[in-house]
């Protein structure tokens, strides 16, 4: 099963291959009833092989989701609010690359892991926490208002509440093609941003980091794509928890909420500090 998010895309437990059901679900990664062969191996990918849980696990629930989900996006809070009051000014900058770096560093280890350590992800989510809190002080100043920190918070549980409403409501389908686009698209434009940043180093500013309309632009198309990442992660979990992936997957299943969670945050804030202007 094929995921836009890279974290859960590497899980050999979200993947093809054979595991625990719950009874009347067709076997894990086996295609259900409405579902074609091969629909969630990723397009063109050959089937990993998920060797089956521990005799003594038990099948992941959306309830293991939720809790893990929970916990790792309460630290980002906290640590967050914490970056936000005790970071002194002298530091903010060497502080903020840092927590983006570290969170970059041990995302890439996490996806790429074939289990995932619940201890790395809360250094992740506290080294994110890092990222957002200096990041967001530093666009409410620009601003001259903490109060759009608020308004982007309930803009992305609206937005994610409305993506998972609309994903159920309308029963969207997720078809190879579909997934196929979204990962590419994802992949062009973190490509984009890595490029820019590498620029930047050397002095060119094409703005799309920026806060003109460039900026705005790609936060709109970053908060869109985050949306379509939504999309394929709620069924992609969703498959994992109706065919008995293992409860310790839960950790990668919040884990990638998380990570796309916060991205579309981070553009919903830009978008609003955008069309409300600077102080």
């Amino acid at each position: 099963m094929q995921s836009s998010n890279p974290v859960l895309n590497r899980s050999s437990a979200f993947a093809p291959g054979q595991g625990q059901a719950y009874p009347g679900a067709a076997p894990y990664g086996q295609p259900g009833p409405n579902q074609q062969p091969g629909q969630y191996g990723g397009p063109g990918m050959p089937p990993q092989q998920y060797q089956g849980a521990p005799a003594d696990s038990r099948p992941m629930t959306m309830d293991d989701v939720i809790v893990r989900t929970a916990a790792t996006l309460g630290v980002v809070s906290v640590v967050a609010a914490i970056s936000w009051n005790v970071i002194p000014v002298s530091v903010v900058t060497p502080a903020f690359l840092a927590g983006a770096l570290v969170a970059f560093a041990l995302a890439m280890v996490l996806s790429f892991s074939r289990r995932v350590n619940p201890v790395l992800v809360m250094l992740y989510a506290a080294a994110e926490g890092v990222f957002l809190g200096i990041g967001s002080k530093f666009i409410a100043n620009w601003v001259g208002d903490s109060g759009i920190i608020v308004q982007a918070v309930l803009a992305t549980l609206v937005t994610a509440a409305l993506t998972l409403a609309t994903y159920k409501y309308f029963q969207i389908k997720v078809t190879p093609r579909f997934t196929k686009m979204v990962i590419l698209a994802t992949m062009g434009f973190a490509g984009v941003l890595v490029i820019n940043l590498i620029a930047s180093l050397f002095g060119f500013n094409s703005g799309i980091g920026g806060f003109g309309v460039m900026g705005l632009v790609f936060a709109a198309l970053g908060a869109g794509l985050a949306v379509f990442n939504l999309i394929l992660d709620f069924d992609m979990i969703e498959q994992g928890v109706r065919h008995g992936a293992p409860q310790s997957e839960a950790w990668r299943a919040a884990f990638g909420l998380t990570v796309t969670l916060v991205w579309l945050y981070w553009n919903l804030l830009r978008i609003l500090a955008i069309l409300r202007g600077g102080d």
